[in-house]
């Protein structure tokens, strides 16, 4: 009997149960580019993005300090050094047409599948049209 009293609540959501969903959907991923009218490009948008946080530096074998290139052997100074990723992410740093399966990506939202959110000594921290940028680049097929 008192099972049959419950099931409205667990199956219909009311009273305390309700799940908290409002935030998780606003960090939904999606593999779409936002925008496929404007063309996103890494020498002109993002290279310029790294160099201009210092939180990204360390990963720019350009930078005085490469810190996250000694590290991890990961350098985002060139297009093609960032495709092939670094010493222990190699293939899915970049993948191409799905920022859902990049680290780029994913590493610089709230979540990030493992170790630390990107930049490492942020806040500042990537806004969230900067991070939109990087995935327009990765769901535009990451071109030069």
């Amino acid at each position: 009997m008192k099972a049959a009293l419950l099931l409205p609540v667990l199956v219909f959501g009311c009273g305390e149960l309700d799940p908290d969903v409002g935030e998780r959907l606003a960090e939904r991923c999606l593999d779409e580019d936002s925008d496929p009218a404007a063309d996103v490009s890494f020498e002109r948008d993002l290279l310029p993005l790294f160099e201009a946080t210092p939180g990204c530096r360390c990963h720019l074998s350009t930078s005085p300090e490469p810190v996250g290139v000694s590290l991890t052997g990961l350098d985002m100074a060139t297009r093609e050094s960032l495709l092939r990723g670094g010493s222990i992410s190699r293939s899915d740093i970049v993948v191409p047409g799905s920022p859902c399966r990049s680290i780029l990506y994913l590493k610089t939202g709230g979540n990030p599948p493992f170790g630390s959110r990107m930049p490492f000594d942020g806040p500042p921290l990537l806004s969230s049209s900067q991070r939109q940028m990087i995935a327009d680049w990765i769901a535009e097929g990451a071109p030069p």
